[in-house]
């Protein structure tokens, strides 16, 4: 099928002739062959968003359709790349062209020469569906590659390859079908804006550690969940993020960058091939992928890298991994939304977003979930979806995080206030939520200690008088307060710098299990309490606030975790001191 330009606006294209083409076809523009896709159809005309620099392009120019929508392969190789929106291998364009993406730029997603050792896992003979196991190859230490039956294909094995190194087109099966006879590679294909099919979902009933407190014990994320990160410039996001991608309890990481600052992303490539992995002790990047597309790329790539990420993470959590997806930040993702509605010359909504942005946005975060997966074992996969918003000026009315939060679960609202203050993670315990509560508070008490949702209910009710009593202190000041206020004011304080504060710097603060979560969290309240007692048997509040046990209270967080049997020893010294003042025999 092949059209011609009749018009030329920044990065949309139309193009007559084009009757036969479908929505969401590919097509290639020009003679650079540029990569467009089809956005709109009226009689036979076709309105085309292309995903490189259009300059040049002019009336007349020839347009090809691929018949084939956007879609990404999947298959060994995927591990450890760096891709751009449309899922072009940043690395092997580096090495043909230098440091800039040319224009028209035609390159294999993964690498067509190197060999793999596939182990089959089936036989001949053997009745498979789609999502069955045929082999697997080991593409990391840390991740082992399961080659899958195709959607669509059904039926009795009449050949598989054995054991040995081959490249990734290596037929290495051959299926009898009821159409004939199906070759089958390493590798699939599949359209991005299509969610891959499952046969079950699942409500979440378990939390992703993170290892982040403020996130663990306050506003839990469940595997499977989302969750939304909003706030202004300089609050912390991406920084939030890179703690989840390197601490989540997930198997396999995918970090898309959808239109943030190249330095932003620079610092992403940087870092994550030198971290360690807690887990395994390799690099990071050997269970990441990376999906970089930054702000100085063509606009109407950040829309489809978004959906190039979730379609990778469908395609890991059908071989059966736990997958985080982290979008940084989907703020932009909705500015090329906005961009190309107006190109379209579509009817405005709010601010100017197209009128579908929320329904653009739920389909991105329902793909995530916990599911039971195609193929004849019984085999669950589960992804968990968080997306940054950087709505301008930290303004949480506006479009794009109101639509994210009627979706999502979890809010983890980004305070500039304690940024500025030096308080990271920055997430303001007063405004974040998280709606999982009810449903983890079970796994919580019967996996970390049977008290433990109670101390956390009575942490939050210590915040939020903390917050009522801040109001009095800035009119009255601190001295009109009553002790028992004053007691609580002092727990509040020590819980926002010695629980909620959280080094990401520092490689034993970085990262805090749920023990010792529970540990730091009952001492701090255990404090309280006794101090509490204490005044009410006349003990003097400055005499409670010097004991020395409060000082091991504050530098508790940085106890490494396998001296954690140090924390019992604070809270016997915690109530020996107690005791001590109460009787009036002195420490």
């Amino acid at each position: 099928m092949q059209g011609r330009i009749i018009k030329v606006s920044g990065p949309l294209i139309v193009a007559e002739n084009m009757a036969d083409v479908e929505m969401y076809d590919v097509v290639l523009v020009g003679e650079q062959k540029l990569i467009g896709e089809v956005i709109e159809l009226r009689n036979d005309k076709a309105s085309v968003q292309v995903y490189e620099e259009t300059s040049g392009l002019g009336v007349g120019d020839i347009v090809v359709s691929t018949g084939h929508p956007l879609s990404v392969e999947l298959g060994p190789g995927l591990i450890e790349s760096i891709f751009d929106g449309i899922q072009r291998p940043l690395n092997t364009i580096q090495k043909m062209s230098g440091d800039r993406i040319p224009r028209g730029v035609q390159v294999s997603p993964l690498d067509r020469e190197k060999l793999w050792e596939f182990v089959p896992a089936a036989k001949k003979g053997d009745e498979v569906v789609c999502g069955d196991v045929l082999g697997t190859v080991q593409e990391t230490k840390t991740v082992l590659h399961k080659i899958l039956v195709p959607f669509g294909v059904k039926g009795v094995i009449d050949f598989i390859i054995e054991k040995g190194e081959y490249n990734i087109d290596k037929v290495v099966a051959k299926v009898k079908t009821a159409n004939g006879v199906t070759d089958l590679t390493m590798t699939q294909r599949w359209p991005v804006r299509r969610g891959r099919p499952y046969k079950e979902k699942y409500a979440p009933s378990e939390p992703m550690i993170s290892g982040q407190r403020v996130i663990d014990t306050l506003f839990p994320i469940a595997k499977g969940g989302t969750a939304a990160v909003p706030g202004p410039f300089g609050s912390g996001k991406t920084v939030v993020q890179h703690q989840l991608a390197k601490w989540a309890d997930a198997d396999i990481i995918i970090f898309v960058g959808c239109g943030e600052r190249g330095n932003e992303m620079t610092d992403v490539l940087n870092e994550f091939p030198e971290l360690v992995d807690p887990r395994t002790g390799d690099p990071l990047m050997k269970r990441t992928v990376l999906i970089a597309n930054t702000s100085d790329m063509p606009v109407a790539a950040r829309e489809a890298s978004i959906y190039t990420g979730i379609t990778i993470a469908e395609y890991f959590r059908d071989m059966g991994y736990s997958i985080a997806i982290m979008a940084d930040s989907t703020s932009r993702w909705a500015e090329a939304l906005r961009e190309m509605s107006g190109r379209l010359e579509e009817m405005p909504g709010e601010e100017g977003y197209p009128a579908y942005l929320s329904s653009r946005i739920a389909e991105y975060y329902e793909r995530a979930g916990i599911v039971r997966v195609l193929g004849s074992k019984d085999v669950k996969g589960v992804i968990t979806a968080i997306g940054a918003v950087s709505p301008p000026g930290g303004d949480l009315s506006e479009p794009v995080v109101q639509s994210t939060l009627r979706i999502v679960k979890v809010f983890w609202g980004l305070s500039a206030e304690l940024a500025y203050r030096r308080h990271f993670p920055a997430i303001d315990w007063i405004q974040s939520y998280s709606l999982y509560d009810d449903k983890l508070a079970k796994w919580y008490d019967e996996n970390v200690a049977p008290d433990f949702t109670k101390l956390k209910q009575k942490l939050m009710a210590v915040l939020q008088d903390e917050s009522r009593l801040d109001e009095i202190v800035r009119l009255v000041g601190m001295d009109a307060l009553s002790y028992h206020d004053r007691l609580t004011m002092e727990t509040a304080k020590s819980v926002r710098e010695d629980f909620l504060h959280q080094n990401a710097f520092d490689e034993v603060d970085t990262y805090t299990g749920m023990l010792k979560q529970y540990k730091m969290m009952k001492l701090i309240l255990d404090c309280y309490t006794l101090g509490l007692d204490a005044l009410k048997k006349d003990v003097e509040l400055s005499d409670i606030l010097a004991l020395p046990v409060r000082e091991q209270i504050g530098r508790a967080k940085y106890i490494p975790e396998s001296e954690i049997s140090k924390l019992d020893d604070i809270a016997k010294a915690l109530k020996h001191q107690m005791d001590a003042l109460v009787n009036k025999g002195g420490l």
